[in-house]
Parts: structure tokens; C-alpha cells; sequence
């Protein structure tokens, strides 16, 4: 293993610490960089077993982190490595792009709020927490990134080296196609709201969400808004292929990404606003949990188009090599 593996290594693992670290000690007790009259403080069982939860999904990347640098990872079955990383994809990549942007735009005087989307009139976590604990999050992602790249290189680089132009015509493709299309159809529907959203439009939108937006908000729904965009281009470039000389890596890079962040972000936001939902005027409504439904679907399908993608290529390149092996078993 390189040295630049074992640097990205301890970066990732060590980069689960602070995170962790806060969590445990909710978990025990502690009130560290919880301010008074949080909603924290009210959350019972209910939030004991969220820390909990999520301290897991962050142990997750230690173990990610170990299967992408050590030799028994490469034996690894595909799905069980691959569907953890596109998940964890999903729920860092929106914190990496919203995050610093959130930060600049305060340093150029704009409103302030709760980074990432966290909005609330009550106060929720002292400020330094997400400066550490999405400072975490940004190193976890690039770690992980660059780690996932280089084992994709070494066991796959085959499947997604190329043009689109070299792509071969299979029985497959008008399935494709049309997957293809019903995902970047769905997308509109969270791609128009999250541009009402992001334009200053309050339709569908929680009283009490409504009523609390700043600048975090709208740079958070303008995020949203870029990935859906990504995840139709990408899907749409995979599957019509109009522009032959464009390398397959970025079609491929824009349908994992764009498809992470749907799924798996508009889930865990979906999740979180019925945890956290008390009061009538914080509830979801209709409006936004469809919005994170058709979200999700949208994500689902271009990440199984993807699956099928691979699946076909990897079989179409497996047929020469066994053949290659019977030609040279004939005496």
C-alpha cells in the first residue's frame, strides 16, 4: 500500500473523532456545546437512540476506510462495498458543497442561520459545533473520495475507462434509455421546488421553516437544486451519448454524485424533519415529503440504471477472456 493510501487513511478515520467524540458524550450526559433551551435537551429516547444511530453511520467510515486500503478489501463483494460508499456519498457530499459556501457567503455579509439546512428560530447548537463536527465531515469525504477512486482503478478500471463513443450498442439500450428518462423526468419535480425554494418562493414549505430561512437556507436549496441538475446530465449522457468524444468517467462521476445526494439526502432530511417535527408549524408538509419522495425515486432509479450499466459491461468484458482461456486450453 502507498504512502498517500496510509495518510488518506488516518485522515478518514481520524476525521470521525470530533463527531463521534460530541456524540458519546450526549449519549452520556454532557451538555458540551448544547446552549440552553435547546431542543436538545427535550429529546429523550427518541435522541439517545439517534446519537446512537448516527455514531454507527460514522464507525461506518472506519471500516471503509480499512476495506479500501487493506488486501482482503479487493475481495471484497462489490455490492457490499459499493452501496455503503454511495450512500455515504449522499449524505457528505451536500455538506462539503453547502457548507464553505454557507461560510463565504457570511464572511461577505450575508444572513446567518444554522449551516446545512438546520434552521430554527430556538437555539439549536453553539456555533463552533459545525465548524468542527462539518469540518470533520468535509476531510471524511475528501478522504474517502480519493481512497474509493484508487481501489475503483485498481479493481475496475477497466469498466469505466473510454469514450461514450466507444460504448457498444446492446438490446439493453432502449431500456436504458427510457430509465434514462423517467429519472430526469422525476427530478423535475424536486428540481422546480427547490428552485421556488431557492428563489424565495414559500410554496410547500412548513410554517415555521418558512418563517426561519436565511442565507444558509437558500445556499442549501440552491446546492439541492445543482444536484438534481448533475444527476440529469449525467444519466442523460450516459444513456443517448450525443456527445461521443466525452470521456465516460464524467457522465459516470456526475450519475453517482447526482443520484447519491437525491437518495440518500433527501431521505435523511426527510427523516429528520419527522423526528424533529413537535409542534404543528414544524411538521412537514405534504408539499415537502413529496418533494423528498419523488427525490429519492429519482435517485434510486439512476443508481440502479447504473448497477444494470456495470453489471453489462463487466459480463461483455469477461466474453473475451474466456475465450481467450478455452483458445488456449485446445491442444
Amino acid at each position: 500500500m502507498g504512502r498517500a493510501r496510509s495518510v488518506l487513511r488516518v485522515a478518514a478515520i481520524a476525521s470521525c473523532l470530533p463527531y463521534v467524540g460530541l456524540k458519546t458524550a450526549w449519549m452520556a450526559g454532557s451538555r458540551i456545546g448544547i446552549p440552553d433551551n435547546s431542543p436538545l435537551l427535550d429529546g429523550g429516547t427518541a435522541l439517545a437512540v439517534a446519537n446512537g444511530a448516527t455514531v454507527l453511520m460514522d464507525g461506518a467510515v472506519v471500516v471503509l476506510a480499512l476495506l479500501l486500503t487493506r488486501p482482503w478489501g479487493l475481495r471484497v463483494p462489490a455490492w457490499l462495498l459499493v452501496l455503503p460508499m454511495w450512500v455515504a456519498s449522499g449524505l457528505l457530499l451536500p455538506v462539503m458543497t453547502a457548507f464553505p459556501v454557507q461560510l463565504a457567503v457570511r464572511i461577505l455579509g450575508g444572513g446567518g442561520g444554522r449551516p446545512v439546512g438546520e434552521g430554527s428560530s430556538e437555539p439549536f447548537l453553539d456555533p463552533w459545533v459545525f465548524g468542527v463536527v462539518y469540518g470533520g465531515f468535509i476531510v471524511q469525504g475528501l478522504a474517502l473520495g480519493s481512497l474509493f477512486a484508487l481501489y475503483a482503478r485498481e479493481r475496475w478500471g477497466d469498466l469505466w475507462r473510454g469514450r461514450l463513443r466507444d460504448l457498444p450498442e446492446s438490446p439493453t439500450v432502449p431500456a436504458l434509455r427510457a430509465t434514462a428518462v423517467a429519472a430526469a423526468s422525476a427530478a423535475l419535480v424536486p428540481g422546480v421546488t427547490h428552485l421556488l425554494w431557492a428563489t424565495g418562493s414559500t410554496a410547500g414549505l412548513e410554517p415555521a421553516r418558512a418563517a426561519d430561512r436565511t442565507s444558509d437556507f437558500y445556499v442549501l436549496e440552491a446546492v439541492s437544486l445543482l444536484f438534481v441538475v448533475v444527476t440529469a446530465v449525467g444519466v442523460l449522457l450516459l444513456a443517448f451519448r450525443r456527445t461521443g468524444g466525452l470521456s465516460l468517467r464524467l457522465p459516470l462521476g456526475l450519475a453517482w454524485c447526482g443520484s447519491a445526494q437525491m437518495a440518500c439526502w433527501g431521505g435523511w432530511m426527510s427523516l429528520a424533519g419527522l423526528m424533529g417535527a413537535g409542534e404543528a408549524a414544524d411538521r412537514p408538509t405534504a408539499a415537502t415529503m413529496v418533494t423528498y419522495a419523488v427525490q429519492m425515486l429519482a435517485g434510486a432509479l439512476v443508481v440502479t440504471l447504473g448497477a444494470y450499466f456495470f453489471a453489462e459491461r463487466a459480463a461483455a468484458r469477461s466474453v473475451p477472456a474466456r475465450d481467450a482461456r478455452h483458445e488456449s486450453r485446445r491442444p
